[in-house]
């Protein structure tokens, strides 16, 4: 790649401009004893200052190519609703005129951020045209935390949500105030934000319970830093209660509306910059020494169902492997099954206070089967990677969780077996 550099001497370093054929700029920097330093300026490096040039870790990602996906919770009030569509691969979040109607849209899984790594994500979206009484939003938030971009009329903020109080706290800042380019056509871009076409938002996050979160706008292919929150030296504790967090859109009426309208819901991403590497805690349950006695051949019966504690929704948990002893003379298909209906479940908690468990469920139906296989005898099934977060337990915006149960069935009457789960804790 062609560089262009501009030298200009100071006291102590000679300081480099280093212009890329893209326009990025970076500053290397040598120091007086001779060692050499390359710091980016500005959206060119990551949330820690570290050159964008590390490999990227997709945690998530959500598109609607052919329909509605299942990553996705709604709570809906009044008449609003949500529509499909399919020609533009996009979610219509739409609202009458009436005063309350609302969409929260939010992703049922939670992302896990890593201390000392950027975490990252973009969000593609349409916001309706400006009207009084009209707020809407879109980012990386939940109802207690997190950072989101707000259109209320015609007003824009950029708003960090907080629970460290032990109330929610939201700091709006102004487009007037933001801190980077406002967009407003005067800033170094040059480039006037029309909040009410398709856009992309970007943020990233140095949690560490007290780092920055940038937020702006890609635009013609550049990332514009609009606003950072700056969290450091300046609290007297962390800014909010956790990073872990789930992509969310919201269009609501604060009061009547002139007429009907609709936001679109078009594409997401959260990513870890510089890999992910898992230091969870991992934890498994059994069934002990008692077989699971499996009656009727071409039967699925219910083994081990996990699911998250109704307190800790929040919680990152990742299914991982199922071990199993098919201890009479015969073969099983085993199963996962995601949120299916069981009948005779008792659920007991986990002595880590995150997972809920049943080993008692005699009997299931419904739910969705996301992963099966044959066994003889014995055998463990890997079925998610350490970074592979396919499996993860979900929840829904109005706070049910998903459940996973891993189910066996027998190719011959009267087959006994032995299951263990195990599971792996981001947080």
């Amino acid at each position: 790649m062609p560089l262009h550099f501009d030298r200009v001497d100071s006291a102590l370093f000679d300081v480099y401009k280093v212009q890329t054929c893209s326009g990025k700029p970076l500053e290397v920097i040598t120091a007086s004893g001779g060692a050499n330093y390359i710091l980016p300026a500005g959206v060119a490096g990551d949330a820690f200052g570290r050159l964008r040039v590390s490999n990227p870790t997709t945690l998530f990602d959500s598109q609607h190519r052919y329909q509605e996906n299942d990553k996705w919770s709604n709570v809906i009030s009044g008449s609003a609703s949500t529509t499909y569509v399919a020609d533009e691969s996009a979610v219509n979040l739409t609202v009458t005129a009436a005063s309350g109607d609302a969409v929260y849209r939010e992703s049922k899984k939670v992302f896990p951020y890593q201390p000392g790594k950027s975490l990252l994500v973009f969000a593609s979206h349409s916001f309706a045209d400006d009207q009084t009484n009209l707020r809407q939003r879109v980012g990386y938030f939940g109802t207690e935390n997190g950072v989101y971009f707000e259109k209320d009329g015609e007003d824009l903020f950029f708003v960090l949500r907080s629970n460290v109080s032990g109330s929610v706290v939201n700091t709006r800042v102004a487009q007037t105030s933001w801190n980077g380019d406002k967009l407003d056509g005067n800033g170094a871009s040059g480039v006037t934000l029309n909040a009410s076409r398709a856009n992309i938002l970007w943020m990233d996050l140095e949690w560490l319970g007290v780092g920055d979160v940038r937020c702006g706008f890609v635009i013609n292919g550049e990332l514009i830093l609009c606003h950072t929150f700056r969290n450091t030296n300046t609290n007297n504790s962390t800014y909010m209660t956790t990073a872990a967090l789930p992509l969310r859109q919201e269009i609501e009426t604060t009061d009547t509306v002139v007429s009907g309208t609709s936001a679109k819901q078009i594409c997401n991403t959260v990513i870890s910059e510089g890999g992910y590497q898992v230091a969870g805690d991992t934890y498994s349950v059994d069934r002990g020494t008692t077989n699971a006695s499996l009656d009727d051949a071409g039967t699925t019966y219910p083994v081990i169902t996990l699911r998250l504690n109704s307190s800790r929704l929040d919680s990152v948990v990742v299914p991982q492997a199922i071990e199993a002893v098919v201890t009479s003379n015969a073969n099983i298909r085993w199963s996962l099954i995601k949120n299916a209906t069981l009948s005779g479940a008792s659920y007991s908690t986990h002595s880590n206070g995150n997972v809920d468990f049943d080993i008692t469920a005699t009997g299931l139906s419904g739910g969705t089967t996301v992963a099966a296989g044959y066994l003889e005898k014995r055998g463990q099934i890997n079925f998610s990677g350490p970074t592979d977060f396919t499996y993860q337990l979900g929840r829904t915006a109005s706070g049910v969780s998903d459940t996973l149960t891993v189910a066996a069935e027998p190719t011959t009457n009267n087959t006994d077996v032995l299951f263990a789960v195990k599971w792996v804790e981001m947080l």
